[in-house]
């Protein structure tokens, strides 16, 4: 079936489970970007919580990469990759009703670190299948075919928060919580009962010892936390760069929207572009570029007294998102192959711990540098993960990691 002169669309659609892959990511992504921008807001208005408590909400992203290590581990144990995506899935959409019958501001706050961080899993773990899927049937198109899967992910958060601002609207935010459960229930419908056994390569040496795990996991926690320090910023875009359009360039709320929703349709775009450069001059090398996309990206933020200059940063962000999108989760599974569920939910957690700790480092720097300057600091923070990309790179390639 995959054939190495396909293409990676040809590849999908002629896949099952690709296709539903394709379905399930789509309706997960519309409806977690529905939700995510309106609970703050939810906090605030229906649970009379205090803005500054409000704003510490996104800490309990903390819980992120605890949960994934643990959900990649008992994955890299099942037999069927797709058993801990159900699971992961059912428990998500418990705590999206739970969240909407709350009536105490401690009550999100608990289901989110405990719950929502293990939901999250469903995701890595459907990458995870797909790695399995790959290394059954090798394919030139590897990378595309990630990022082709990937894009539906990446459209569902183009559409979600323009349905979740009109959904929210009309029926409150409390229903718009319950269509959240209704769509994190609904990715598991494009699945069916479809198994994908966990792939085991037999040429692969046994799995390390518990002592000497840690230093083969080490490759994969560097690449991870490099991958944070590039992703700080985006937090601090979405919560301040609305501030400084409104309150300091007096912009209209038309072009503060197209401003913030550049990024993501550009993003979309360069996806299948990042992975085929990636197949022909490799992952690592491709990512450091991204990185340097998104150092000028935050410069152009701190530097810009004009919305010109907000959508070039823009621009250039989408860059650096499309990378970390199309190539972040095939990297680490590369970087630690005798447990590709535990790779993918590592580091597809360091989406979550990057929005917490950027979060925090934002509001920190607007509290003593202000705004616009207080983007050089993600770009002081790019600045490190370009060079430790670059390191990663030089070490991969002695080692010959594909």
């Amino acid at each position: 079936m995959l054939d190495r002169s396909e293409s990676a669309l040809s590849i999908v659609v002629q896949s099952r489970f690709y296709r539903s892959a394709f379905l399930s990511l789509l309706i997960a992504g519309i409806g977690v970007s529905a939700a995510t921008p309106q609970l703050t807001l939810f906090l605030v208005r229906d649970l009379g919580a205090p803005l500054p408590v409000a704003g510490l909400y996104y800490v309990t992203n903390l819980a992120a990469p605890v949960a994934g290590y643990m959900v990649g581990r008992l994955s890299d144990r099942s037999h069927d990759r797709l058993l801990w995506f159900r699971i992961c899935a059912l428990i998500g959409t418990a705590a999206w009703l739970a969240m909407a019958s709350a009536n105490t501001v401690w009550l999100p706050f608990v289901i989110s670190a405990i719950a929502l961080s293990v939901a999250g899993g469903s995701m890595a773990q459907l990458f995870a299948a797909c790695r399995d899927e790959l290394s059954r049937h090798p394919t030139k198109a590897e990378n595309r075919v990630v990022a082709t899967v990937r894009m539906a992910f990446t459209t569902g958060w183009i559409l979600g928060p323009v349905f979740g601002s009109w959904f929210g609207g009309v029926f409150g935010l409390r229903a718009l919580l319950v269509a959240t459960a209704v769509c994190t229930f609904a990715q598991l419908i494009p699945l069916g009962r479809q198994r994908v056994e966990r792939y085991h390569n037999l040429s692969m040496p046994p799995r390390p010892t518990s002592r000497r795990q840690i230093d083969h996991l080490m490759p994969l926690l560097i690449f991870t936390a490099v991958c944070v320090l590039a992703m700080t910023g985006d937090t601090i875009k979405f919560g301040y760069l609305p501030i400084y359009m409104a309150e300091q360039l007096h912009v209209s709320d038309s072009v503060r929207g197209a401003v913030i929703g550049v990024q993501p349709l550009l993003e979309l775009l360069l996806l299948p572009v990042v992975a085929r450069l990636a197949d022909r001059f490799g992952p690592m090398l491709v990512m450091t570029g991204g990185a340097a996309m998104g150092l000028a990206g935050n410069i152009a933020y701190a530097t810009s007294t004009s919305v010109g200059g907000l959508f070039l940063g823009q621009a250039l962000t989408a860059g650096l998102w499309a990378c970390v999108g199309a190539l972040g989760v095939s990297i680490a599974q590369q970087l630690y192959p005798e447990g590709v569920g535990t790779a993918s939910g590592i580091f597809l957690s360091a989406i979550p711990l990057g929005s917490a700790v950027g979060g925090t480092i934002g509001g920190i720097g607007v509290a003593a540098i202000g705004l616009p300057h207080v983007f050089f600091v993600p770009a002081v923070l790019t600045t490190f993960a370009m060079v430790g990309f670059g390191v990663l790179t030089a070490r991969n390639h002695l080692r010959r990691i594909p």
